[in-house]
């Protein structure tokens, strides 16, 4: 990939910061588009509104919807592949905070990562804390719900919400051990990270010397957070994304490309 003089010096400028350092990376939805999952803010993309805790936790009618809108999404989620940001950022061994819920990163072989938000492969009854897998979750829904159709091309968020139109005797299993629901063991927008997932986001900030941010608008907080934290410790952090971020004008230095054209350079001496 041939990158404007601009984008190149950017790219030497950036490099200069993290060569030789233990780097952190830390990644958002903008590192998955290229694996066909769409982001919530991406340059040119109509903002979404995905579901919030409140109203998933608030009626048996919201969760049926979420559930059939993600009985749809699910199956493009679960046959994602990793790109080839997820595959080079494995290939160098860094640590990686994601915000993603897909999986991909330990897919491409990435060993230690720590899914800030959850992932969407677990589901969790929010009465006993009972576990199942999301595989098991879809057998469930089928069995209910036989003419549910899920082939369908439609849009869907990273978390695998599917635009479609649901129809209301759609049915959703309760947890098979206390009759309470279910919800994907993902963080929804409303809901805080568990506290000991935030110590360890913290400490692996406190154990590496930069941070390499990718594909993230850091329009949530639980992400912003990590940046100013490695500020304040006169860590140099890095960010690639097609976009502005909330973190403009605070970082080291700000690449306002995609990821795959630049990670090469970055990353290669």
């Amino acid at each position: 990939m041939n990158l404007s003089p601009a984008i190149q010096f950017s790219v030497e400028h950036a490099r200069n910061h993290i060569r030789d350092r233990k780097v952190l990376v830390i990644t958002g939805a903008g590192i998955s588009t290229d694996s066909g999952i769409p982001d919530y803010r991406g340059e040119g993309h109509v903002e979404r509104h995905p579901m919030t805790f409140d109203t998933f936790t608030g009626s048996h009618a919201s969760r049926a919807r979420y559930w059939a809108r993600s009985y749809v999404g699910w199956q493009r989620i679960n046959e994602a592949l990793p790109n080839q940001a997820h595959q080079l950022i494995a290939e160098t061994n860094f640590s990686v905070i994601t915000q993603n819920v897909d999986g991909l990163h330990q897919q491409a072989g990435s060993k230690e990562v720590l899914e800030l938000h959850g992932t969407l492969s677990r589901v969790v009854c929010m009465s006993c804390g009972s576990i199942i897998s999301r595989d098991e979750m879809d057998r469930l829904l089928h069995e209910l719900n036989p003419n549910a159709q899920r082939d369908l091309e439609v849009e869907i968020s990273p978390d695998g919400d599917a635009e479609i139109e649901v129809s209301e005797d759609f049915l959703v299993p309760p947890c098979s051990h206390c009759g309470g629901f279910y919800k994907p063991d993902v963080v929804f927008f409303g809901e805080s990270v568990p506290q000991d997932r935030a110590r360890k986001a913290d400490q692996l900030v406190e154990n590496h010397e930069a941070l390499l941010v990718l594909g993230s608008s850091l329009s949530v907080n639980s992400g912003l957070r990590l940046i100013k934290s490695a500020l304040k410790q006169e860590k140099p952090v890095v960010v690639v994304n097609k976009g502005p971020t909330k973190a403009d004008g605070l970082v080291t230095a700000k690449i306002n490309s995609p990821i795959v054209d630049c990670l090469p350079g970055l990353l290669n001496d």
